[in-house]
């Protein structure tokens, strides 16, 4: 079964969870689309779909874009360095 069945998100309006900008009216905006997720069961998987698919855009698992992008760096700071 996929996830997004479960999302507390299913019945919300999908814009919400894309402001147009990070300041402003767009920061009230991203605060609302959290408090969506915080309740979602299903919020965890979310998250870990939209940094594995690359959606850099909007509001997914209760994290903002640049929520994510600092996940992505640190991800990728994290990881060993091959040597060959």
């Amino acid at each position: 079964m996929d996830w997004r069945h479960d999302a507390a998100c299913r019945d919300e309006d999908p814009e919400l969870f894309f402001p147009i900008g990070n300041f402003g009216p767009a920061l009230i905006q991203i605060e609302e689309a959290k408090a969506v997720c915080q309740r979602c069961p299903v919020s965890s998987a979310c998250l870990k779909w939209a940094l594995e698919s690359g959606q850099d855009g909007g509001v997914w698992g209760g994290t903002s874009e640049e929520e994510r992008r600092r996940i992505k760096r640190r991800g990728f700071a994290l990881r060993p360095m091959v040597r060959s």
